[in-house]
């Protein structure tokens, strides 16, 4: 793993209807919020509007800044939904949560660009695309219309690299380009490594430690390992029992700069995301 200092982006962001969100002076918490029948650890248990808002509540009353309502699992050998049945179950929790949480950043996991404008319009304020812009031809023009910030992911359709980090960086370069192309600000754009997609077990380990290769590309990096494979088949628990293995990802990832995490479980992530910031930043302070 790289020990040099992290980089540290400071920017602030005004998100419409007074959501702001600030980088730049402690690690942003994004809580997961699944509208879905079949995510690998929480399938099932949001699919009522109301159980979603209280959930949503309870993350955000432990320190969530973003909510990331996700209405299509992603997990390995996922079976796609239509842009119809995917904004069947997310545009209700998103419209209630414009009600009960209005000062809230909201994200959406989607890599559909019919669905991700309806969420825009309903009051989200965050892309997040597990395909990095490259799965929907569509959606870097939708994410530019809005100027709202985009979540660059890695992913590929085949586990075929050459030289693995340098093959990750040379794909969200490709990313970032579309992006560009699009005509959205650099200002906009954050990364996200992908641990658990299109990797082995070896590869996500090796990602993890190096993770200043993406800081290095000059965006807000946002790491999501919660409860990930990679985790569960290092300590052979299950998944109700990766806490403490999630913490020690997410500690290993601000000490790379990443800015960003996005968890199951908020309460426990934030105690981890406290300390680790109050070495992190204050080291960065002392060095001017």
């Amino acid at each position: 793993m790289n020990n040099r200092s992290p980089v540290i982006r400071k920017r602030a962001y005004e998100l419409g209807g007074g959501v702001k969100l600030e980088l730049g002076q402690r690690t942003l918490i994004m809580g997961i919020l699944n509208i879905t029948p079949d995510s690998f650890s929480d399938g099932g248990k949001y699919t009522a509007v109301d159980v979603a808002i209280g959930r949503a509540k309870l993350m955000v009353s432990e320190g969530a800044d973003i909510l990331d309502i996700g209405g299509e699992s992603t997990r390995p050998g996922y079976v796609p939904v239509s842009s119809e049945e995917e904004l069947s179950r997310i545009i209700p929790v998103i419209e209630a949560l414009r009600e009960e949480l209005p000062h809230t950043a909201l994200s959406v996991d989607s890599y559909k660009a019919d669905t991700m404008r309806e969420a825009l319009e309903a009051g989200a304020h965050i892309v997040n695309d597990i395909w990095g812009l490259r799965g929907d031809p569509n959606m870097a023009a939708v994410a530019a219309e809005y100027g709202c910030p985009v979540i660059i992911m890695h992913n590929r359709k085949a586990i075929d690299y050459t030289n693995f980090v340098e093959d990750v960086v040379s794909d969200l370069k490709k990313s970032i380009a579309i992006a560009h192309a699009a005509g959205i600000a650099d200002e906009q754009i954050w990364i996200d490594p992908g641990i658990g997609f299109a990797k082995t077990y070896e590869h996500n380990l090796e990602l993890m430690g190096a993770l200043a290769e993406l800081n290095a590309l000059g965006y807000p990096v946002l790491l999501a390992t919660s409860r990930k494979r990679v985790i569960r088949e290092t300590l052979g628990l299950p998944v109700e029992q990766l806490v403490m293995g999630t913490a020690a990802t997410v500690s290993v990832g601000i000490a790379q700069g990443a800015q960003m995490v996005r968890v199951h479980d908020v309460r426990e992530i934030k105690q981890t995301v406290q300390m680790t910031d109050a070495i992190i930043y204050r080291a960065l302070g002392e060095r001017g």
